[in-house]
């Protein structure tokens, strides 16, 4: 790509020092990526100039916070190519955009016997809600299996439709095995059927275009903590005749038209599911990181990090003994592995005293790890901002580790 990505780090400060004595490498993106300082400047900006609470007052910070506040949905819209800005729902990250779908719709769509599709890929975000829903209301949920490589069962997954299906949740991208799922296709053969599809899109939106109207999906979700923003927000994209059907999720301010003693009236979308003061600080900081990835261009960065996840399996399939688990065809920058009988957690320790930082454990996705009789894996997962030295400066702190353990 044209972006010089040694001159980019420098926008990341974060990434310009040293731990343990070693240049910093980070390769924990699919957890959480690192700020520019864009966003950091944004941020600390409002706090600065025009710190105030939206939509209310009349006077000037107020007015001016509102400006940039609702810029930002603004933003969201035409990222992700929304019909319409009321269908931007801002939370607090992807697990509150599931959890209020999950919420508000069993509350009017769900009864005793109905079925709700989930793969057995999901990340607990977009499992549990739905668990604690079927408890709730006596539904069934009915897991799309997968193989050894990773990818999910498409002819499975339509042979778990009935009459009683009413929603299916899936995610986009595999946070533990980087696997990209066939979601338009599935999202179109659930719509044959009149069900209505969630997607987890945080693995996502941060490394290749997603086009929610392309999709045709009913609910999309996703973080903007994975996209170079702050944490603490999220986004629920949901077409205009879901959302206008579901209650409201929690009440409160914001989210009403009129309240008197006798009757509530709610207020219209996106504010209906926006009860009480927004974290407005942060929501306007997203704002600067989504100008930030369009700067980069998602197609640029998506070419990128495909190009080092190539490197990454090649470098560490020169490995002796190990072992990387998730092989699909389609991969987003995500690798992970284990080498010969060493626990993750014990191989990660000595990764770090090296001076990268990898993940370990089940990544949320414990049923993953079950069905390959694991405890974990590492896992390297890339960004804009990493290189093929950082895959190497990995490569040396495995084969580093495996020596101190064999």
């Amino acid at each position: 790509m044209s972006v010089d990505i040694n001159s980019l780090k420098k926008e990341f400060p974060i990434l310009n020092q040293e731990v343990y004595g070693k240049s910093y490498v980070y390769l924990d993106n699919a957890a959480t990526t690192q700020k520019p300082l864009s966003v950091i400047d944004e941020l600390t900006g409002f706090y600065k100039t025009y710190n105030s609470n939206v939509h209310r007052g009349v006077h000037y910070l107020s007015q001016k916070a509102t400006e940039v506040f609702e810029s930002s949905r603004d933003k969201v819209k035409a990222f992700i190519n929304a019909p319409l800005r009321e269908e931007i729902i801002f939370t607090k990250g992807t697990t509150d955009s599931v959890n209020l779908v999950a919420s508000s719709f069993a509350r009017s769509f769900l009864k005793e016997g109905d079925e709700i599709i989930i793969s057995a890929m999901e990340h607990h975000s977009n499992m549990i809600p739905w668990r604690i829903v079927a408890e709730q209301y006596g539904v069934k949920l009915k897991y799309i299996s997968f193989n050894e490589d990773g990818v999910l069962s498409f002819d499975q997954f339509l042979s778990l439709f009935t009459d009683k299906t009413r929603i299916v949740a899936v995610g986009h991208v595999s946070n533990a095995l980087g696997t990209i799922h066939p979601v338009k296709e599935m999202i179109a053969a659930a719509h044959k059927r009149s069900v209505p599809v969630l997607i987890d899109g945080a693995q996502a939106v941060p490394h290749a275009n997603v086009d929610v109207k392309d999709l045709d999906c009913d609910f999309y979700c996703f973080s903007a903590h994975k996209m170079y923003g702050p944490t603490g927000v999220g986004v629920l994209y949901g077409k205009k005749e879901w959302l206008e059907k579901l209650p409201p999720y929690q009440g409160g301010g914001e989210m009403i038209n009129t309240v008197t003693l006798d009757k509530v009236i709610y207020n219209e979308l996106p504010y209906k599911f926006e009860a009480g003061t927004p974290n407005v600080a942060d929501v306007v900081a997203f704002g600067a990181a989504i100008d930030f990835m369009k700067r980069l261009g998602i197609e640029n960065i998506a070419v990128h990090e495909d190009q080092l996840l190539q490197y990454a399996h090649k470098r560490l399939g020169e490995i002796d003994s190990i072992r990387i688990y998730g092989n699909a065809p389609d991969k987003a920058a995500v690798i992970s592995f284990l080498v010969g009988d060493i626990h993750p957690y014990d191989m990660g320790t000595i990764i770090d005293k090296m001076g990268v930082a990898v993940r370990t454990g089940h990544h949320c996705a414990e049923p993953v790890m079950e069905f390959y009789n694991i405890p974990g894996t590492i896992r390297a997962s890339f960004g804009i901002y990493n290189t093929t030295e950082d895959i190497d400066r990995l490569v040396e702190a495995v084969e580093r580790a495996k020596q101190m353990f064999s």
